[in-house]
């Protein structure tokens, strides 16, 4: 879990590719979220990870960086197995109580990773800081649609909002 979640966090950064550097310079926690601000990022980063003991104990993974002009996420699910690094998916992401995007682009990074990268959107982070989980209906995809549990996102995105504004 902790590899995965590691993982998850690198992707992050190399999303951002940014160069090479100490692993970590500032951590917090919010319930078991992780606000992280690593030396080598020129962002923070909220990640949360957890088993699922419903889904035969199955790794979710979810790592949620912005800046003024883009709002990354990344998803790692060890249920996945995507053929293709680099192919492009749609999916509708929605969270428990509303849609938050139709036929939304994400890029295969790895054989349980995808991650979207979309315009900042203060609505959108409104919406993601309200909910509870995080849905995504892939197209012609049924098998692989995905429901992540993200409790206390608010407090989570506030953190993360409070490390951008105080990074150095």
């Amino acid at each position: 879990m902790k590899r995965v979640l590691f993982a998850a966090v690198l992707t992050a950064g190399a999303l951002l590719q940014l160069a090479a550097g100490p692993a970590l310079a500032q951590q917090s926690r919010v319930g078991d979220w992780t606000i992280e601000k690593r030396t080598q990022d020129t962002h923070c980063n909220a990640s949360r990870g957890y088993k699922d003991k419903d889904d035969e104990n199955r790794d979710y993974v979810i790592v949620i960086t912005y800046s003024e002009k883009a709002i990354v996420i990344v998803m790692i699910y060890d249920g996945w197995e995507w053929d293709k690094v680099g192919e492009i998916l749609r999916a509708d992401v929605g969270t428990d109580d509303a849609d938050i995007m139709k036929k939304a682009k994400w890029e295969v990074m790895d054989k349980t990773t995808v991650r979207g990268i979309f315009e900042y959107d203060q609505s959108m982070m409104d919406r993601l800081s309200k909910a509870r989980r995080l849905s995504l209906d892939f197209e012609d995809d049924d098998e692989d649609s995905i429901e992540m549990q993200i409790p206390r996102a608010g407090e989570a995105l506030a953190a993360l909002k409070f490390c951008e504004e105080n990074r150095k």
